[in-house]
């Protein structure tokens, strides 16, 4: 186990707050590297990954620029390079509404939907892997915790 006093190589002691937000921002950072190394694989990113998730909820509806930007986990991502980059693998088309030409429609291929196919149960072995060392009463515990720390928050 690596705790935190191990990772600073330090024995001084913080202020819980401190050494909560620490311990947060560390584990962030670790398991962050995780998924980019996953998705890597993929020759895809993390907010192209979710990109593809949002527009396979659509389930055939074309969504355009704004719902899926509202839907990103990362909200400052630059969704219209990010859809850029998918239409260039061959994984989103783009369209020009018929009825409102300023509207951008954009759907996800076939091709798109396979790349999901074959990520999401390897992503899921990943997330089963980076939680193994959480009993299910801690994961739940670390659910409420982490929302009720975000709701503190103003996002």
């Amino acid at each position: 186990m690596n705790k935190l006093q191990d990772i600073l190589k330090s024995n001084a002691t913080l202020p819980l707050a401190k050494q909560t937000a620490l311990n947060f921002m560390i584990t962030n950072k670790v398991l962050s590297e995780k998924y980019l190394d996953f998705f890597k694989q993929y020759d895809i990113s993390g907010q192209q990954f979710n990109v593809l998730r949002i527009l396979k909820g659509q389930k055939g509806k074309p969504a355009n620029l704004a719902t899926i930007q509202e839907r990103m986990i990362h909200k400052n991502s630059n969704t219209t390079r990010l859809i850029d980059k998918l239409i260039l693998k061959g994984f989103v088309d783009r369209t020009i509404c018929p009825e409102n030409r300023r509207k951008v429609e954009i759907l996800i291929t076939k091709s798109g939907l396979e790349l999901l196919d074959t990520i999401d149960p390897k992503l899921n072995e990943l997330e089963e892997k980076n939680m193994q060392q959480l009993t299910i009463a801690e994961a739940e515990t670390l659910n409420i915790l982490l929302e009720k720390l975000r709701g503190s928050q103003s996002l």
